[in-house]
């Protein structure tokens, strides 16, 4: 899930509204070490400083032509909605009062920002080393409390009955009892309005109620003496929130397990993307007096507002400079265009600015510069003003077109331009050339298929350029030497397959216990090729802190908890001989040190790969990095790679391809593709150039008070965004479709497997032959049970994935389990029947207790209580498979 790491904030001046607060001062420190997910286009990170009043110095030229404005005839008249989003700062505030006596206590959480707060919390029991999260006893929990399946508790923050500094405040109030044998509390904090979580240090926040807790670093309140509210609770300052004197002075316990509970209070800070709303006004005259063109324009967007300008005259829209006279604060700028500063109205609020134009220009064109980084302009192009009253109603036929803005520099339309010309150039050459090919029929269709993935992966580069004007938070850190490496190759690679693949994961949470994994999985390479799978993905195989692989150390020693380096290149070469390619789990975000530095952290690497603390980035609070920021996520258990660092990238673009040399893996299961941005995967993904590659990109979908939002959009827009920094050479697990499943069956509410415009819901209604998808894996299920498929509807779920388009993935439990029979009937009709990545599903019915589609007009499926048959039309239907609440028929 997405996090926000927070440093404490001991805070006690007066509080300020989010909306009034200056966000042009320095921010207070803080870790941020979340990549939110893609907002308006005019987004920018207000921390800049305060942009300095330009006091009115209107000419006499403008005065004259001001006063000709009431007279003049208006040619054209708009108002341009302006939407952009802000960073604004506010607290979260954690408060322990004691209750009506020394064993009732109070805990509040608060937050000073407006949103969806949701308090995610569960406690640890004393003498519990099971877990650190169970859920709380029943009377502890807050009302319109939802329990999150057997360990956590959700509740919603709501808003507060007292005002603190103008601010509204949420919070919630937890309850209990020290008799209750609780050794802490732990929490986070979630926005659900943006996905975003909010962590301590980058772990959970831990209140302990025993003494002994205290050696964890991510404990709020420890040892922090008495806490004072600020603000409006400034009449509770005399109050001294501990507990009684007698228990501070009572008799120690002789286990030394029990605490005794000072109250305390104490603010983190965080920072929230708000969306802000302004307009753009502009009117057009023509003064009889002077034959001259007025342009008024005036906007409410706060600070300076540079507008870069020009004119056009022709509908080719070149931009060209006018003849003087120009506004005030006016320069030129590279000679093909104009910038000027527009004038700070009168108190401050908005600005606006006269322009003076002669008669015979065809338009005025513009976009607006708020600071280095943030242009706003009129859906990807310039804004267009006309000049002559013949083309006013063109603009004003489309007045919404200003609500989506980018970041844009003018200067780079250029080259962008180029490269997706060229783009477009070889997409058509590749047309032609398969209708050359089906006129000579010389051609087979697996050669055109290759043509098609090509034009696919083409598309896919021609919309990252398009969306590389559109920088997300962490791209914007990526700087340009990084961006330089990374340049679009002139060959194409493909990561995704022929489209027929069905992957079946070789292994679960428990396959390294054996020591002998990969002997055990060779007696099976025979069984799994008969069930018609194509791929396997293997567990990962170097030398790993923990036996699961997750946590590598020397990426080259590659004898693991499942088995030795010969091992493991027999029972590849094995699973090549049954006709299965196979997939490396490669853990690129993270490594485990080999030693500490001077100053104990473990961030000093060994093995073949022996990087120092510069491989590791710096902005993670645990290892002390001297590497540049994250590019993505941070995960805290082990130190996370730089991979802005050339030498890094080097090292393991010939890591990967020693591994499909030496080992012969085929391609790559990513883990935790969260943390780093995904060019560099594309610069990996280039050089080791796998047959196929997927991405774990797994966060938090949209819920509302626990039930999950029928739009999750934004969710699987996350996985595409990904998807497309990778210029698609990646597919992603379509975790957005295992979410939206789980509801359904959970719930009965089939109709959720339909969006809003009839289509799969998930990355395989948006990008079919990127996503793949999966009911269940070795986090969600095995002995972890993350996030377990309900229990019983395991085939609902496959006869979905294993109809529909997308690449289905199958977990290593169920293929070897009383599910064998119904999914091997499954994967022989979807290849008997040709189904791809890219079918084509037809949604018949989506309803409270029945799905139903056609795929490629060659099968038909229904999942759910409900009935349904499909029509006898042109295809006559044959039952093919039928099992607990699913049916899948086969055109005949």
């Amino acid at each position: 899930m997405s996090t926000v790491a927070l440093e404490p904030l001991r805070y006690y001046s007066r509080r300020e509204h989010p909306k009034s607060r200056s966000n042009f001062r320095k921010a207070n420190p803080f870790s941020l070490n979340y990549s939110p997910r893609s907002f308006f286009h005019g987004a920018s990170y207000c921390n800049f400083r305060r942009p300095r009043p330009h006091p009115i110095r209107a000419s006499s030229t403008d005065i004259a032509m001001a006063k000709t404005l009431e007279s003049a005839d208006v040619i054209f008249k708009e108002t341009f909605p302006l939407k952009r989003t802000e960073k604004v700062e506010g607290k979260i505030s954690i408060r322990l009062d004691q209750g009506k006596d020394r064993e009732n206590w109070q805990l509040s959480v608060g937050c000073n920002l407006p949103g969806k707060w949701i308090l995610h919390w569960g406690v640890n029991y004393v003498d519990d080393v099971g877990s650190e999260w169970d859920q709380p006893p029943v009377d502890m929990r807050p009302p319109d409390s939802i329990p999150i399946k057997d360990y956590a508790i959700e509740s919603p923050l709501k808003k507060s009955s007292t005002v603190v500094g103008g601010d509204l405040y949420y919070e919630v109030k937890i309850n209990f009892s020290t008799n209750r044998n609780i050794a802490a509390i732990n929490f986070v904090l979630k926005d659900e309005e943006v996905g975003a979580w909010y962590q301590h240090r980058g772990r959970d926040f831990k209140v302990a109620l025993i003494d002994h807790l205290h050696e964890d670093n991510n404990i709020v309140g420890a040892k922090m003496g008495l806490g004072i509210w600020p603000g409006a609770f400034g009449q509770l300052s005399s109050m001294i929130l501990k507990s009684e004197e007698a228990q501070s002075k009572g008799e120690d316990d002789p286990n030394q397990k029990k605490k005794r509970l000072e109250g305390f209070y104490e603010e983190h800070s965080i920072v929230k993307e708000i969306l802000i709303s302004n307009s753009l006004s502009v009117s057009v005259r023509r003064c009889p007096e002077t034959a001259k063109n007025l342009l008024y324009m005036e906007t409410d967007l706060p600070g300076d507002v540079v507008v870069h300008w020009g004119v056009c005259k022709d509908d080719h829209k070149k931009w060209d400079i006018p003849a003087e006279p120009y506004p005030d604060e006016t320069i030129v700028f590279k000679n093909n265009a104009l910038r000027t500063l527009l004038k700070q109205k009168e108190g401050g609020r908005g600005s606006c600015s006269l322009f003076t134009l002669d008669e015979g220009y065809f338009g005025f064109v513009f976009v607006l510069k708020l600071n280095k980084n943030t242009w706003l302009n009129c859906m990807g192009n310039d804004f267009f003003i006309p000049l002559s009253s013949s083309d006013g109603l063109v603009v004003q036929s489309r007045p919404n077109q200003s609500e989506g803005h980018r970041q844009v520099e003018p200067d780079q339309a250029v080259s962008q331009g180029a490269s997706t010309d060229g783009i477009i150039s070889e997409i058509r050459n590749l047309v032609t050339d398969i209708s050359s090919a089906n006129r000579r029929k010389t051609k087979t269709k697996e050669a055109q298929e290759r043509i098609l993935q090509e034009i696919e992966k083409l598309a896919a580069e021609a919309y990252s350029i398009f969306r590389s004007s559109i920088p997300t938070f962490s791209e914007i850190a990526i700087v340009e030497s990084e961006a330089e490496a990374l340049k679009i190759p002139a060959r194409i690679s493909s990561g995704t397959g022929s489209g027929f693949e069905i992957l079946c994961q070789g292994f679960n949470w428990e396959s390294h216990k054996s020591g002998r994994w990969y002997m055990e999985l060779l007696e099976k390479t025979a069984k799994i090729s008969s069930l018609g799978f194509t791929i396997v993905w293997l567990p990962p195989p170097t030398e790993s802190v923990s036996p699961e692989g997750y946590m590598p150390k020397d990426l080259y020693n590659l004898n693991s908890r499942y088995g030795s380096i010969d091992e493991l290149k027999l029972l590849v070469k094995r699973f090549h001989e049954v006709g299965i390619r196979v997939l490396g789990d490669v853990v690129l975000n993270h490594r485990c040190a080999h030693s500490k530095n001077q100053n104990g952290v473990w961030n000093i690497f060994g093995g073949r790969l022996n990087w120092d603390d510069r491989a590791v980035v710096a902005d993670d609070p645990h290892f002390q990095g001297r590497g540049n920021k994250s590019s993505g996520d941070n995960f805290h258990a082990a130190p996370n790679i730089d991979h802005s660092q050339e030498f890094v990238r080097k090292d393991l673009k010939e890591w990967l391809r020693w591994l499909r040399k030496d080992i012969g893996y085929d391609g790559w299961r990513l883990d935790f593709v969260r943390g780093f941005w995904g060019g560099y995967v594309k610069d990996y993904l280039d050089a080791s150039e796998p047959y196929f590659a997927v991405g774990e990109y797994w966060d938090s979908l949209s819920y509302t008070y626990g039930e999950m939002d029928h739009n999750q959009d934004a969710h699987r827009q996350r996985i595409i965004d990904w998807i497309n920094a990778t210029n698609g050479t990646a597919g992603a697990f379509d975790v957005t479709t295992k979410g939206i499943l789980h509801s359904t069956l959970e719930r009965c509410e089939y109709w959720r497997l339909s969006d809003k415009k009839g289509k799969p819901p998930g990355v395989v209604g948006w990008w079919p032959s990127r996503a793949v998808t999966f009911i269940e894996n070795h986090d969600t299920g095995s002995t972890q049970g993350h996030w377990r498929f309900p229990h019983g509807k395991e085939m609902q779920g496959y006869a979905y994935i294993l109809t529909h388009p997308g690449t289905p993935a199958v977990f290593y439990d169920h293929v070897f389990s009383h599910l064998e029979s119904e999914i091997s009937t499954l994967i022989s009709l979807r290849n008997r029947n040709k189904i791809c990545c890219r079918s084509v599903v037809q949604i018949t019915k989506a309803e409270r207790d029945v799905y139903a589609a056609t795929i490629d007009d060659k099968l038909a499926m229904k999942i759910g209580p409900g009935s349904y048959e499909p029509p006898q039309g042109p295809q006559r239907w044959s039952l093919a498979l039928e099992g607990k609440d699913y049916k899948v028929w086969e055109a005949s």
